[in-house]
């Protein structure tokens, strides 16, 4: 009988600590692309990416001295360059929606990647889509139609843009997942960082200018500020059940609004508040299915 009111105590702790994490986590991403956002402006967002990139690496030097040999081993060479290559073309556009885009808005369209998810789960995976995933898939559609309003409004390319680098974010995600039947998680991470910043150089080399110290400053921040929420990321999710999580994970639109409403006065509009709560609503459900068929409760983050 202790035993059981231990364990009700330590759950609930449990759950917020992960849900403090995941605070943590959303806040350092959202930061992340306000220094995007401020960056934008001044320096192409191709050479953005690449040197952010270039910078994670250098972060990650004292995990990748501490691999092991078999944890390197890979047979999937290939598969990790195209995965790589597929994410480094959605960050690509993922930079250069945000220098054109609210970032409110860019983080609203940007959870469309774990719906596109769904779909392509269902295709590559051969996973059962029931009526009501299929009616959350089909919601979070609607969503990012209400905030684009094609016919209504001129939709800027930056959007056109964040809009295709969601499916390529869904694509990476699920080639990490199907690399995690093979491969040591560390190999995935490892391998990731490096051949995204290779993919990366060529078109950052075709518009690259030396770029100020303070520039270079603002995205070793970036890079730091993104490493951190994936650790952040990966502890709440040891701490915590994803169905607690996922909600407060899409405070990052919360996050991104009050980034650009006091740093950039930005303002977005109605349409964006709810399209944004519509996307969120159905990626929060379809998680909640996934977490409900599965029954993994505490799943394992790969960071990016």
């Amino acid at each position: 009988m202790a035993a059981i009111e231990q364990q009700k105590i330590i759950r609930p702790m449990s759950n917020v600590r992960g849900i403090a994490w995941m605070v943590v986590a959303g806040i350092f991403f959202s930061s992340l692309s306000g220094i995007a956002r401020h960056l934008g402006s001044e320096m192409n967002p191709l050479q953005t990416a690449f040197i952010r990139y270039a910078f994670g690496i250098v972060l990650m030097v004292p995990f990748f001295l501490r691999l092991s040999r078999s944890e390197m081993r890979s047979n999937n060479k290939k598969i990790h360059a195209f995965r790589s290559l597929v994410h480094a073309i959605g960050v690509m556009l993922w930079f250069y929606a945000m220098s054109r885009l609210p970032i409110a808005e860019v983080m609203a369209l940007g959870f469309l990647a774990p719906i596109f998810t769904t779909i392509g789960a269902a295709i590559y995976f051969k996973e059962t889509l029931h009526a009501r995933r299929i009616g959350a898939v089909l919601i979070g559609f609607g969503g990012t139609l209400v905030i684009l309003r094609p016919g209504i409004e001129v939709i800027d390319i930056g959007a056109i843009a964040q809009v295709l680098a969601a499916p390529l974010f869904a694509i990476s995600f699920m080639f990490a997942k199907k690399l995690t039947e093979t491969e040591h998680r560390s190999s995935i991470v490892a391998y990731m960082a490096l051949f995204v910043t290779i993919a990366l150089l060529p078109p950052a080399l075709y518009v690259w200018r030396t770029p100020t110290a303070e520039e270079l400053a603002w995205i070793f921040l970036m890079a730091a500020m993104a490493t951190g929420g994936h650790l952040a990321l990966t502890k709440a999710m040891e701490e915590a059940e994803l169905t607690t999580l996922q909600p407060i994970y899409f405070l990052q639109l919360v996050w991104a609004t009050l980034i650009g409403y006091f740093l950039f006065a930005e303002e977005p509009d109605m349409w964006t508040w709810i399209g944004g709560g519509v996307v969120v609503a159905s990626a929060t459900y379809i998680a909640h299915r996934e977490a409900l068929a599965t029954g993994k409760a505490k799943p394992k983050a790969i960071p990016e």
